[in-house]
Order: C-alpha cells, then sequence, then structure tokens
C-alpha cells in the first residue's frame, strides 16, 4: 500500500481547500501557518475570508480612550502603565475630573467611550460604578465600552458580588460593551510565568460568556510576542472561537502586538512586520465565526495596518485622542489619528472607509 507523506505544500494545498469550501481549520492547520514562510498565500487567503464577509468595507469609529486610574494591585510583566498607591505617576480620577478632561477633547462626532484602567483596590466597587454613572450624565449619547473580563473579575472579588450582579450594576449605570483586554494568552502556563495573577483562562472567558448571557456583545483580543509558543497562539484563537459557537457575542478579534518595555528598544526587541501580518491573516482564517479582525495601528503602526487590510482585516480601529497603556509599553505609533487620516489610510488600500458605531452599524460611507 501506498503511503502518501505529508509535505508542506500539500498541507498549504489541504488548508486551501478547506478554506474555501467552508470547512473548519485544525490545530495543526494553524500552527503549520504560522510555521510557514509563505505570508502571500497566507494573506491572500486569508483576503478572500474577508472579501466574502464583508465585501471592500474597512470599519472605523471615532472615539475616546479613557483611564480612570492606573493604581494597580497586578504586575504583569509586560505592563508599564501600572503603579502602585502613592508612587509617583499614579493617579485615580474621580468623575468630574475625567469629565474635565473629556471637556478638552471631545467633538460631537465622537460615538464611544473606550474605558480601561488599573485594578485598584483602594477604592470600592461603586467607585467604578459612579465613573460610568458621570460619563452618562453628561454625554448620554456616547457609548460606554468599559472595562475588560480581568476587570469584572476584580469587580467581583472586591465586592462580593457574581460576575452577573457586576455586570448588572454596571449596566445599570450605562455600560453597553465590554472591551477586550486581559485576554493576553489564554494559557495557564503562560500566566503563570509572566505573573499574570488577574483572571484565568476559564474566569476570562466565563465573563464573556455571562456578558452575552445579559444581552452585551462584546470584544476580545490576543497579546501575542513574548514567551508564548505558536500552539498557545492557536489554542487562544480556538478558545474564543468555540465560546462564539456556544454564545454568537464577540463583535470582533484584536491581534495585539506586544511592545517592548522600553521604548528605546531596538528592532529584535519587537515583533517583525511579517509576524504581524501572518498574525492577522492567521487569525482571520482560523476565527470562521468571527465577523471582524482589527488592524491596530497603535501597535503595528498605520502603513503596516494599510497592509493588513489587503490580508484579512476588516477594521482600522478609531480615533482614540490619546492612547497610554501601549505608549508606557513603548509603542512608537501615534498617540491617536484624525478621521481624515483613517479615512485616507483606507481608501489608500482600494477599500472602502465606512464609520460604525460599537456595534458596527454603519453610520457614513465614504465611497
Amino acid at each position: 500500500m501506498n503511503v502518501v507523506i505529508p509535505t508542506k505544500e500539500n498541507h498549504m494545498q489541504h488548508i486551501i481547500e478547506k478554506v474555501r469550501h467552508g470547512q473548519r481549520l485544525t490545530l495543526e492547520d494553524g500552527v503549520f501557518l504560522y510555521e510557514s514562510d509563505d505570508l502571500l498565500t497566507i494573506g491572500q487567503l486569508a483576503n478572500e475570508v474577508n472579501m466574502r464577509k464583508n465585501g471592500k468595507k474597512v470599519y472605523f469609529i471615532e472615539n475616546m480612550s479613557l483611564y480612570f486610574t492606573n493604581v494597580c494591585e497586578a504586575h504583569c510583566a509586560f505592563c508599564n502603565f501600572r503603579k502602585d498607591e502613592g508612587e509617583p505617576g499614579s493617579y485615580t480620577l474621580t468623575g468630574e475630573q475625567m469629565i474635565q478632561y473629556v471637556e478638552q477633547h471631545f467633538h460631537p462626532g465622537v460615538r464611544e467611550f473606550h474605558i480601561v484602567g488599573g485594578h485598584n483596590a483602594h477604592v470600592p466597587f461603586q467607585y467604578y460604578v459612579d465613573s460610568l454613572k458621570a460619563l452618562k450624565a453628561h454625554y448620554p449619547d456616547v457609548t460606554l465600552k468599559a472595562y475588560t473580563a480581568a476587570e469584572i473579575d476584580f469587580f467581583s472579588r472586591i465586592s462580593g458580588l457574581t460576575y452577573k450582579e457586576v455586570l448588572q450594576e454596571l449596566m445599570k449605570a450605562g455600560l453597553q460593551s465590554l472591551t477586550g483586554g486581559g485576554a493576553e494568552i489564554l494559557s495557564d502556563h503562560y500566566r503563570k510565568k509572566m505573573r499574570v495573577t488577574k483572571a484565568d483562562v476559564s474566569q476570562y472567558l466565563d465573563v464573556h460568556r455571562t456578558a452575552h448571557e445579559l444581552g452585551l456583545r462584546t470584544h476580545t483580543t490576543m497579546l501575542y510576542g513574548s514567551i508564548e509558543t505558536k500552539e498557545d497562539r492557536i489554542r487562544h484563537l480556538m478558545h474564543i472561537r468555540e465560546l462564539q459557537d456556544e454564545t454568537n457575542g464577540f463583535l470582533v478579534f484584536i491581534p495585539l502586538s506586544m511592545q517592548p518595555i522600553n521604548p528605546k528598544a531596538g528592532i529584535r526587541r519587537r515583533n517583525s512586520a511579517f509576524e504581524d501580518l501572518k498574525t492577522i491573516a492567521i487569525s482571520r482564517l482560523m476565527l470562521d465565526n468571527f465577523q471582524h479582525i482589527k488592524a491596530y495601528f497603535i501597535n503595528i503602526g498605520v502603513q503596516l495596518t494599510q497592509v493588513a487590510l489587503t490580508m484579512g482585516a476588516s477594521d482600522a480601529h478609531g480615533t482614540i485622542v490619546k492612547e497610554k497603556i501601549s505608549h508606557a509599553a513603548g509603542a512608537l505609533t501615534p498617540e491617536g489619528i484624525t478621521r481624515e487620516d483613517l479615512i485616507w489610510l483606507i481608501k489608500g488600500a482600494g477599500r472602502i472607509p465606512v464609520e460604525r458605531d460599537t456595534f458596527y452599524n454603519e453610520i457614513k460611507i465614504y465611497e
């Protein structure tokens, strides 16, 4: 009997056929794609999938990133944003102080506040509830996309409430969606090595599951480029793919390229453009039940974001105004971008810019 020994060439062809016939890729397929150097084939295949799902439309939003506190009980190895209480540079803003900041930067086109921060145990859970109430009272028409799954787990611990009860209290205060952060790599081994003492894998997923059951649509991320293996990355994608099968509650997946702690770090301390594009494309191929994959210009830069729009990405994020977490960790990219530049960037990739709200309802198409 003749035994066909798999080769790199026929495995790639097998993956191409599976994708074109709508068959789900396996762990082995994903790892093979990461180990392949055929970026053009991977990118082209991801582009095919994205075109089937979204055509030439690329979405963006006018949003502002807000950070109420950088005081955090966690000591994640990759974070340079966190501070201890009383440490120089630490802060915890009141609702009124945040309103003053927003008023300095706000304009009527802003549709979303993206709110994350430290796990500050020096203030009660009610502080985090009141933070949302203050924003909602002053800006009732702006969507509150607030807190990570890890923050929800933290709120549960300091309040004694269940995830469901925490989310219900926040929803009463104006919460409309969860951010995607806190996922890092969904591997308990990774989390132990990287001192990620916040929500573990099952807790992260359970928070999002609970949010979806309450009717919230949420976002999810993967922070790649440190000690994790290629298999860890694919298992991460499979974890969120399985939850999406169960709930269909995720709006978008956002791959986050790890930033070095020092802004002066050389290129060998950063992910390569090759790795960033490959991760976006593989995410598009593995996450067959996600509508959108985001290219996050804060981490990969505006020019690579433009290229990513031809390799599976259908979202160019938003205006942000002033991003702090990645820049605290050494990002060299702009802290924000204008609507006009986003439109130019998307059109430059031969795509159609679409301004959206948090939930991907189309606001304006820029033909």
